[in-house]
């Protein structure tokens, strides 16, 4: 019982939970209570990409996103 207790007080480094949340597929703030949103691998980087486009890029992308979004609530609403 004290071990478990020690262990609750434990730190583990930001590589070791960096592998924990690639490996159950959850980001960091998922993985320590910081957000409801669980965030998968492939969203994650598909995020990451955009990040690394220019400006314009980035703004295209988020308007196709906007309206697949609308579409996708509108025909929700009608279904």
């Amino acid at each position: 019982m004290l071990n478990i207790i020690r262990n609750c007080y434990n730190f583990v480094s930001i590589e070791v939970a960096i592998k924990i949340a690639d490996a159950l597929q959850v980001s960091l703030d998922y993985l320590v209570g910081k957000t409801s949103l669980e965030v998968d691998s492939n969203t994650l980087k598909r995020i990451e990409e955009i990040g690394n486009l220019s400006k314009s890029a980035k703004e295209q992308i988020y308007l196709v996103i906007d309206a697949l979004i609308r579409d996708f609530k509108a025909k929700q609403a009608y279904s």
